[in-house]
């Protein structure tokens, strides 16, 4: 189902979106050496709870998870990289942690995830991970808008990708939202232009590129959630919730936006 959000649900959409960029970067303070993941799972739910909002992750069972997800935010570490389930970890200096979430309010879903480094070591090999999914997304960004298609943004964040030199995995991308956190359409991190869903007014995308140091294959995690690289390499993932508008793309998981 592709949903295309009325006039009147885009202030819930901005809503649920300052929410997700608030909470992420209020744990992202919060991080440090030591923080065990549990932990950052119930500090996501109590300010999901505290704002009156609810989660999409809790009771979220699809066909590639094992049962409900029974958690509140995805905590990837290192080799893991999209669907991380919360467990029981502390972290140590050096960790690529990419922290992804959703959560609904009055009905519309917004979704974003961020990546970065705990503690004060920085390896270079990281550093350039996180910053080629930032530059990704930021290409895909600029390649929405009213008129243009989903092949569109799939090829601006293939192309940046692949310039950086990393393989593209086509399994899990970015997608449709809306009353749900799931919809179509999906949009793949790499694609051809001018191809797919010609993008309207009102419709939710989440843009997620992600990447793997050294190969494009996955593995599952005996959770049956957590998706790994294969080869145990470095992974990062950045994504924002746009809404394509009338005047062209507006970011609603920007940090710092005012809250409606």
């Amino acid at each position: 189902m592709i949903e295309i959000l009325s006039p009147t649900q885009l202030p819930r959409a901005r809503e649920a979106g300052a929410l997700v960029a608030d909470i992420l970067q209020t744990l992202r303070g919060r991080c440090e050496v030591g923080t065990n993941l549990l932990d950052i799972d119930r500090w996501a739910q109590a300010m999901i709870v505290d704002a009156g909002a609810s989660s999409c992750y809790v009771d979220y069972a699809p066909s590639f998870g094992r049962g409900p997800f029974g958690h509140y935010i995805c905590t990837s570490v290192n080799d893991a990289v999209l669907h991380g389930l919360p467990h029981d970890y502390a972290l140590a200096d050096g960790d690529l942690l990419s922290l992804d979430l959703a959560v609904s309010v009055g009905g519309v879903v917004a979704d974003s995830a961020i990546s970065f480094i705990v503690g004060d070591s920085k390896p270079s090999e990281s550093v350039e991970l996180i910053a080629a999914t930032e530059r990704a997304l930021a290409a895909g960004i600029a390649a929405a808008g009213p008129g243009a298609r989903i092949g569109d943004i799939s090829h601006a964040i293939g192309t940046v990708l692949q310039d950086a030199g990393y393989q593209v995995n086509t399994q899990f991308g970015g997608h449709g939202v809306g009353s749900t956190m799931h919809q179509d359409p999906h949009v793949s991190n790499t694609g051809r232009p001018g191809r797919g869903y010609k993008l309207r007014p009102g419709l939710l995308l989440a843009l997620e590129p992600w990447i793997m140091a050294d190969t494009a294959e996955l593995v599952t995690d005996e959770d049956g959630w957590t998706l790994r690289s294969k080869t145990g390499c470095r992974t990062a993932h950045s994504e924002h919730t746009i809404a394509i508008t009338d005047d062209g793309t507006e970011i609603l998981t920007l940090p710092g936006q005012p809250h409606p």
